[in-house]
């Protein structure tokens, strides 16, 4: 189903069954007259073009179209060719942007791939090259409104929103809904519940799955705003089962840039000493300055740190120097299967021995089985997490001893 913003946009495509109407849609973005109308003479065969010769113009364009590729120079009047690529994001998040210079630089081409640009082509042009990745681009970005439609047709509420706008309500509708289940953790030795991991779900259909919610926080630049929401949920419903009772509670790598982090004001600080931050790396923690003291502050809070899922994603020896944890939780893909894997077998045992000399506790999650469990059990894993022992609820409910 279109949003509305694109219901408010005409596509150029749809309704007329012209030749032209067919044809893939292309904005070509170039100050330079006498190349522009080079490209339109070798590109009007295949796309229907729009031109535009400055920033200004390509914004207006933009607003009132969609298109199924961008063309654009870097070096444009009145706005880069980066800047355009920064007001593409904001109308649509799907459509290919494939940007032109003459005068490459490093600084450029990172902005430009931070951006989520397509590819990035070097002026003089090589024999077709700008046919080629347009041909690509273009494909892509219908492949990529297809699957977005289909997803949406079909009812299962997995698509996000292809326009800034329809992800922006997507993702406020997830706030407004935020909730949490609570999952037990159990001590290693004795089997009883010593803590639970706080889990993020909202009840918006478009985001059914805590990543869902994340990639659009991600993609609105609002990973600090749900970061707030989530320990704010965290504080009001958290009551330590014992004294020393633990909440663990998942941070995204770019929450350690937030300020609201740090203050002793906050609400989740109130109950700092009871609280394990999981360091989520969806992003490699070296994209965040001065994490060492970073993680230093939160440690004077009363907050412990934990690494989350070490064996997948960006976790690694650079998260143990900076951040030098309390906790590190296994991935469960190591845990899964464990009994039949000599290699996952060793690999576990490594980390178990190697945490242990360095005083680090180790949380197996994902037991899922009695087998798992008592292959976990003989590595001397110091606290236990998986549907063995307690599914996620949204109260907090204390397991009970295992026989």
């Amino acid at each position: 189903m279109a949003s509305t913003r694109e219901l408010q946009r005409d596509d150029g495509r749809r309704g007329d069954g012209s030749p032209e109407a067919a044809k893939p849609r292309l904005l070509l973005v170039e100050d330079d007259d006498a190349l522009r109308r080079s490209l339109v003479r070798i590109l009007r065969r295949e796309y229907a073009i729009d031109e535009a010769a400055d920033g200004q113009q390509a914004v207006e364009k933009l607003t009132n179209r969609t298109f199924d590729v961008v063309l654009s120079d870097i070096n444009l009047p009145h706005a880069s060719g980066v800047d355009l690529l920064r007001k593409v994001r904001d109308y649509d998040l799907d459509v290919p942007v494939i940007l032109m210079t003459g005068q490459p630089s490093i600084e450029t081409a990172i902005q430009a791939v931070d951006l989520g640009a397509f590819t990035y082509l070097r002026k003089p042009f090589e024999n077709g090259a700008v046919e080629q990745a347009l041909s690509r681009a273009s494909k892509l970005g219908r492949l990529a409104r297809i699957k977005r439609e289909a997803l949406t047709t079909g009812g299962d509420g997995a698509a996000l929103a292809g326009d800034r706008a329809g992800l922006t309500a997507s993702f406020e509708r997830a706030l407004d809904t935020l909730w949490l289940a609570f999952q037990p953790i159990l001590d290693g030795r004795t089997q009883r519940t010593v803590g639970f991991e706080a889990l993020m779900r909202c009840k918006e259909p478009s985001m059914p799955t805590p990543g869902a919610v994340l990639e659009a926080a991600e993609r609105l630049d609002r990973i600090h705003e749900l970061g707030r929401r989530v320990r704010e949920r965290v504080a009001a419903s958290f009551v330590p089962p014992a004294p020393d009772g633990m909440i663990f509670v998942n941070l995204h790598a770019a929450e350690l840039s937030d300020p609201e982090l740090y203050s002793d004001k906050s609400p989740l600080s109130q109950i700092a000493r009871h609280v394990v931050l999981e360091i989520t790396e969806r992003s490699a923690l070296e994209d965040v300055a001065e994490t060492r003291d970073r993680a230093a502050a939160l440690r004077k809070l009363g907050y412990r740190i934990a690494i989350d899922d070490l064996g997948a994603g960006y976790a690694g020896l650079t998260s143990f120097a900076n951040l030098e944890p309390e906790v590190v939780k296994l991935d469960m893909s190591l845990v899964r299967g464990i009994e039949d894997s000599p290699v996952r077998y060793r690999i576990v045992e490594g980390i178990t021995d190697l945490c242990r000399s360095l005083s680090m506790k180790v949380v197996a999650e994902g037991i899922e089985t009695l087998p798992e469990f008592d292959q976990i059990q003989q590595l001397g894993c110091d606290y236990l997490q998986g549907y063995l022992f307690g599914r996620p609820k949204r109260a907090l409910v204390a397991g009970t001893q295992r026989a």
